[in-house]
């Protein structure tokens, strides 16, 4: 449903996008992530022709963006990060007015308006004017817009920007639901919202795409060493010595000690398995443990990891992904 190949934009001499490719596949929920001025904003105005590449193209439901930006425009719903709304107008004048922009009327243009009236929990805002609104209010007016002439594709640039932890969470739960049957892509720099609405993340670091795949996929590329948490009841001295002494172990780290247990994280080589090791060590020693198991990397971590390596290819965790 959309595709980016080879994505490049100047401004002037700043290289805001650099070759950037990825796609979005029918249903998928695509998080697009990186810090503040990685490209986020760059490529979603480029998917939605505001802006034209410096090179390269991008296919949005079939349409080339250089060719035809119009038809692209028809088929997609779009949320930009400053919220697209007319203070002046009330809920139910400014919806009709952007119906009508599309292309609505009569009957159509009421069928869609009730339905996204009740899609974002608009409905008891429908008279109110949107200045009065609170920021979460306006959000969901924002989405009820990108949604009016219900396209196939929606595109939401960090569409939970300045809201509290209330509302993200509505937002959140909001998108997730209105995903049903589409094809979405956000962008944002909160790792959270991924972690809780993508179905795939493309990181995005200083214009280039430094991993692609699934939480999961991303994780497993992102680390470079295997990790596993172990507490034990006894003596700190002495299990730490045993721990250690593992052929697996790089490092065993004291975490803590609470009710007579003792907490280590164990740091290994790829591929040490280090919690086979522990287990076979406890049940030799006859070990009473509270917790064995691999500690994956945190989505921070994995971030953390993919966008501060100083060469990051541009690739995928994903096989045949460009």
């Amino acid at each position: 449903m959309i595709k980016a190949e080879n994505l490049t934009m100047h401004y002037g001499p700043v290289k805001a996008l650099d070759n950037v490719s990825f796609e979005v596949k029918e249903g998928e929920i695509v998080g697009l992530l990186g810090p503040n001025g990685a490209g986020k904003s760059t490529t979603m105005k480029i998917l939605t022709t505001y802006l034209y590449p410096t090179s390269g193209t991008a296919k949005v439901g079939g349409i080339d963006v250089l060719q035809d930006p119009l038809a692209v425009r028809k088929i997609i719903g779009y949320l930009p990060e400053v919220l697209p709304l007319y203070m002046d107008m009330e809920v139910r004048g400014y919806l009709d007015f952007v119906a009508r922009a599309r292309g609505l009327s009569g009957a159509r243009l009421r069928e869609r308006t009730d339905l996204v009236l009740d899609e974002c929990g608009l409905r008891p805002m429908y008279r109110k004017v949107i200045r009065e609104l609170s920021k979460g209010y306006r959000q969901r007016t924002a989405l009820a817009q990108a949604l009016i002439h219900d396209p196939n594709i929606i595109i939401l640039d960090e569409p939970t920007s300045g809201l509290d932890p209330h509302q993200i969470v509505e937002i959140r739960q909001l998108i997730r639901r209105l995903a049903s049957g589409r094809t979405v892509i956000l962008s944002t720099h909160i790792l959270q919202e991924v972690e809780a609405t993508a179905d795939r993340i493309v990181i995005i670091n200083h214009g280039k795409i430094v991993g692609d795949g699934t939480i999961d996929e991303l994780r497993e590329r992102a680390k470079d060493q295997e990790r596993a948490r172990v507490a034990v009841a006894g003596e700190r001295g002495e299990i730490e010595r045993l721990l250690s002494g593992l052929s697996g172990v790089r490092k065993a780290e004291f975490l803590g000690e609470r009710e007579g247990f003792v907490s280590f994280m164990l740091h290994g080589r790829l591929g040490s398995e280090l919690w086979r090791e522990v287990g076979q060590l406890a049940r030799t020693k006859g070990w009473e443990l509270r917790e064995l198991g691999e500690k994956p990397l945190t989505l921070e971590e994995t971030f953390l990891s993919l966008t501060e390596r100083k060469e990051a290819p541009a690739a995928s965790a994903r096989e045949g992904v460009a």
